[in-house]
């Protein structure tokens, strides 16, 4: 069992079924020691799989993870169209999708990979005048929410099982794999939901190093916060003089790459994430003082 207050890291939980990714957050706050976590990318209760969650410090991390690439197992129903576009909902409508060919379908898994403008589903927590879209369709309104540029990258067919499709998806931040099912129903012209969803991957951390609340309990296996930063973000190792004075907030020249970097001191430490801006690499967040 795990004891005294948990070291400043991540977690990365495999989700279970029928929990909400605040359930988990409540839960490794008691088994941490510590109010201070949050999670990175919600998963709806009926998925499960890749939670990435922050402890200490490290929540600091979570708002530049959850804009990392994501990858999915996913199954589809033809056929049967949701209110919801997952298997929680009521069933709105059911058409028969024995016809629907292999060509057909390969055709329309095409179709939704690339660059997408994708409507995502109503009942989301995309927020409408400040209020959460599922919410406003809980209450009777109808919502139609604007289209969001997201990036499928991968949307293979594993296996079909009748009007059952086992899909692999790799995406960018904020594709709803929910709409990648209605939307692949509706290009094939017979509906369809989502029945299954399991998150694989969340930037570099896994299914490989994801633990299960069980095995959090008996041992949380917190990814340091250094090792994280390793693991998450290109590296940028920084002199003495240059660690001290981007701890205490001060931009540096800049890198010369458009992405954010990790900043190490010369001692392996994490002092930083850095981003080139206005032509010098200025801290986004500061972690610590050198040498404190």
């Amino acid at each position: 069992m795990t004891e005294g207050p948990a070291p400043d890291g991540l977690l990365v939980v495999d989700k279970p079924a029928g929990w909400t990714s605040h359930d988990v957050v409540g839960r490794v706050r008691r088994l941490a020691g510590t109010r201070k976590v949050g999670h990175a990318g919600t998963l709806d209760p009926m998925a499960t799989g890749v939670l990435v969650l922050g402890i200490g410090r490290a929540t600091r991390l979570l708002g530049h993870l959850a804009l990392t690439g994501k990858a999915y197992d996913a199954t589809i129903r033809l056929g049967v169209t949701t209110i919801t576009d997952d298997a929680e909902g009521e069933v709105v409508e059911e058409r028969d999708a024995s016809g629907v060919t292999d060509a057909q379908l390969t055709a329309a898994l095409a179709a939704l990979t690339g660059d997408l403008q994708q409507i995502p589903s109503s009942v989301s927590a995309v927020k409408v005048d400040g209020v959460r879209s599922y919410a406003r369709v809980r209450a009777g309104e109808s919502v139609e929410l604007a289209a969001r540029s997201v990036t499928v990258s991968r949307l293979d067919l594993l296996e079909r099982r009748g009007a059952d499709l086992d899909v692999a998806v790799e995406c960018t931040s904020g594709t709803y794999v929910r709409a990648l099912a209605r939307d692949l129903g509706a290009a094939l012209g017979v509906g369809g939901h989502l029945t299954a969803l399991r998150r694989t991957r969340v930037g570099p951390f896994g299914l490989d190093v994801a633990r299960t609340l069980e095995q959090a309990a008996e041992e949380l296996g917190v990814v340091p916060l250094d090792a994280a930063v390793a693991a998450a973000f290109p590296r940028r190792d920084l002199t003495a003089e240059e660690a001290v004075a981007l701890s205490y907030g001060k931009q540096l020249a800049a890198s010369g790459h458009d992405v954010t970097l990790g900043a190490f001191s010369p001692e392996g430490r994490c002092i930083a994430l850095l981003e080139d801006r206005d032509g010098a690499a200025r801290p986004t967040v500061v972690f610590a003082p050198a040498g404190s």
